[in-house]
């Protein structure tokens, strides 16, 4: 019997490689049929557990020349390109996900205002309703700016319990006020479902904040309404967990929803938050849904409202919110990031200024 040839091993290398590539093609098909299971009985597609066990097995009937090591480490590397397999499938059925290029959600608002449309929108107003001169004052000026959404909130989570925590449903009627006066739309942050019918008569914007993104139950419950919803990104919140926060309003038949970008938290002590203004292009990528940008929270200060309205602009975002107050040093909660009128005005036309891109990405 002769012996082998380096060229007659390679060939039964290449035969072993092709039957290899059938049997992971073949793996790949069942895990994306679990991972169809898995999310329609709403299971997580990661099972760290299952995932153990199967190492361990491998492990146990493993006879070399490869280590344990290097078994587990070559199969840790196809268990991770099967479950990316899997969430790319399970992400084709979230309603948020963008399908198409020219895919873009326009929210129709009272008045005929709108977002998504490709115009620029400017959600101004103070941090909390103080009282009805307060509003009025800032109504007025918002007005002759052309501003068309004003915010107006009457419920203020706040870190301390002994922190203004806003005026509860008077503030509301305060907002609603000024607002039809000014012929302005409101928003105001709702913090529970059972504030839905409430909120059904003074607010045109229910505004879901950091606090309560994940909040499953109240996205929900705004699923099954059709007023749009303002959904702002926790600091500690990844772009993946926002957008799935998004499709539980989403998934409950209210597609009119507003993804806001308000800084993550990090290293910088010089800023409340780190803008992170990257996640604007990648928000627009990955979703049809408008996305604004939350000035002033993101900064936790007033001297750099100019700049971070002209990157928000010129990010590609569907708008910004900031803060305006009267009198800000007295303001009773964010003093330091709410805007004087003259400020605010400066900031307009700076912003007026940025040339918005069609795209973001």
């Amino acid at each position: 019997m002769s012996e082998p040839t380096v060229e007659s091993l390679r060939k039964q290398v290449d035969e072993i490689n092709l039957q290899l590539l059938e049997l992971l093609n073949k793996r790949a098909t069942l895990t994306t049929q679990i991972g169809k299971l898995q999310t329609s009985q709403g299971m997580a597609l990661y099972d760290p557990q299952r995932e153990a066990d199967m190492l361990t097995a491998l492990q146990m009937a493993n006879r070399g020349p490869f280590s344990n090591a290097t078994i587990s480490a070559l199969f840790k590397e196809i268990f991770k390109a099967s479950l990316a397999l899997e969430e790319k499938e399970a992400r084709t059925k979230i309603v948020v996900q963008r399908k198409t290029p020219d895919q873009n959600t326009v929210i129709e608002l009272p008045r005929g205002v709108k977002i998504g449309d490709g115009s620029f929108q400017i959600i101004a107003g103070a941090c909390a309703v103080e009282s009805f001169e307060q509003m009025d004052a800032i109504g007025e000026v918002l007005a002759s700016e052309g501003v068309q959404i004003m915010r107006g909130m009457a419920y203020k989570p706040r870190s301390s319990p002994y922190d203004f925590q806003g005026m509860g449903e008077e503030g509301l009627k305060i907002a609603r006020q000024v607002a039809d006066k000014y012929k302005m739309v409101v928003v105001s942050e709702i913090m529970d479902a059972s504030q839905i019918p409430m909120f059904q008569d003074y607010v045109d914007v229910f505004w879901v904040g950091a606090r309560n993104m994940q909040n499953s139950f109240l996205l929900k419950a705004l699923g099954k309404i059709r007023q749009p919803v303002i959904l702002k990104r926790h600091f500690a919140a990844t772009l993946k967990e926002l957008l799935y926060s998004a499709e539980y309003i989403a998934s409950g038949g209210n597609v009119n929803i507003i993804l806001m970008e308000r800084g993550i938290r990090t290293f910088n002590e010089e800023v409340r938050n780190t803008l992170d203004i990257g996640a604007v292009p990648l928000l627009k990528m990955e979703s049809h849904l408008p996305v604004i940008v939350d000035i002033s929270h993101s900064a936790g200060r007033r001297d750099l409202a100019n700049a971070f309205g002209r990157i928000a602009k010129a990010s590609g975002a569907d708008g910004l919110m900031v803060e305006v107050h009267p009198n800000p040093p007295v303001a009773m909660s964010d003093a330091k990031q709410q805007l004087y009128f003259d400020q605010f005005r400066a900031l307009m036309a700076e912003v007026r200024a940025v040339a918005r891109p069609e795209k973001a990405y």
